[in-house]
């Protein structure tokens, strides 16, 4: 058993509590008042890169392995992807916070070099590999995006040093979060879904058609999206890409039903219902918003439309289908590293006894539910409920992750 993604996984954990501590004393302030401006870059990047991102790579060098049967193509160009990518992170968020230029010029050019070698080791593997299906492309085109992703931020970074292609960086500026967050994001948490949730319902037989239907929708909207931000085009045009990003979302989910349907095992975990949940919450707002935008396009381009749209996918889906899998990934990580060569020995624990299945599916039904009020707070334009209803959704975000943590006490 490798140590390599339980590293990217701790690491992860680590950003997240410091993401959810930041913003516990900043009583969410900084996404009230915007992202654009040293706070909010340090905020999002500590979100997206230290916690959502960090996590993500973990994932990929352990379901990678799974998926093909394979190793990796380099365990020591991973460490090396490891260190680069951590100093380089945090070495940006200290310039962000101390508002230096030349140190965020360069801690994010070594964060890219991170995400380079992460692309080569990944990209490696599975041209290895040579086994093609929904899983390993969607795997494929999520670690691409993450590429240009990181360009796309490099650029922006070249425009504030030297000034070119100011008309740019506006344009750069949303291409950059596109390809992030749908890009990246969604091809990442769809493709290991079609793994996990079989694995974890014990499903068999169950129709694999429409993972194809959804990598092809999804794929488009991310291009299609991207092409109309980096080409500065207005919030009708951006309709396109909404309504093509809402259609794979609805057929996914059409989809993770059938998988459902064909279990053979009743309960999946606390963490795997809750994942379910969130992924059919997420398919209704997409709706919702599809049907909001067809009645009003303006309100895409609008600050506040951007801001609750940003809190629901972010934070709304995408953290919480993390961590609604990380009460699977982190036990068994653990107890594979800890214990597997005393497997079947007496006195060896059992793995599901590493985590309090009542006590995930309490707190994971209170992240939930408290992540609706600072949603509620940016809808309606209302500071007091933002501030309150985020800081109690750090709170139980942190007793949750304080719960994943107790299992390297085990």
């Amino acid at each position: 058993m490798s140590r390599l993604p339980l590293l990217f996984i701790v690491t992860g954990m680590i950003g997240f509590a410091l993401f959810h501590a930041v913003s516990l004393s900043s009583l969410l302030g900084w996404l009230d008042d915007g992202v654009r401006g040293p706070e909010g870059w340090f905020n999002a990047h500590l979100f997206v890169l230290g916690w959502a991102t960090m996590l993500a790579m973990g994932a990929y060098y352990q379901l990678i392995s799974v998926v093909l049967q394979t190793k990796i193509y380099s365990e020591k160009l991973g460490f090396l992807h490891y260190a680069t990518f951590t100093v380089g992170l945090f070495g940006l968020l200290f310039g962000f916070a101390l508002g230096k230029t030349a140190m965020i010029a360069l801690f994010a050019a070594l964060a890219f070099a991170g995400i380079l070698l992460f692309a080569w080791n990944v990209g490696a593997t599975l041209l290895g590999a040579a086994k093609w299906d929904a899983i390993t492309s969607s795997a494929g085109m999520a670690v691409l995006y993450l590429v240009l992703t990181g360009l796309a931020g490099m650029a922006m970074g070249v425009n504030f040093a030297a000034g070119w292609w100011n008309d740019l960086h506006q344009r750069l500026f949303g291409t950059h979060i596109w390809l992030g967050t749908v890009g990246w994001f969604g091809l990442l948490i769809t493709g290991f879904s079609y793994k996990m949730l079989p694995m974890f319902f014990l499903s068999h037989g169950h129709p694999t058609a429409l993972q194809k239907a959804v990598f092809v929708l999804w794929n488009a909207a991310v291009l299609a999206g991207a092409a109309v931000l980096l080409a500065g085009g207005g919030a009708t045009p951006m309709l396109v890409a909404v309504a093509l990003l809402a259609a794979a979302i609805a057929v996914y989910n059409v989809h993770i039903l059938q998988i459902r349907k064909h279990r053979h095992k009743k309960n999946p975990g606390a963490g795997i219902r809750w994942s379910m949940y969130g992924n059919h919450a997420f398919a209704a707002i997409a709706a919702g918003a599809l049907i909001w935008a067809l009645v009003r396009p303006p309100a895409l381009t609008e600050t506040g439309t951007l801001l609750l749209a940003g809190w629901l996918y972010l934070p709304g889906w995408v953290s919480f289908m993390i961590l609604s899998y990380a009460s699977k990934i982190v036990p068994f990580l653990w107890w594979t590293l800890k214990y597997g060569q005393r497997a079947g020995q007496p006195g060896t624990p059992l793995m599901a006894g590493l985590l309090d299945e009542r006590k995930a599916n309490a707190l994971l039904a209170a992240v939930a539910v408290t992540f609706f009020l600072p949603a509620a707070g940016l809808a309606l334009d209302l500071e007091a409920m933002v501030a309150a209803g985020g800081s109690l959704h750090s709170a139980v975000s942190l007793a949750y992750m304080a719960l994943l943590g107790l299992v390297f006490t085990r």
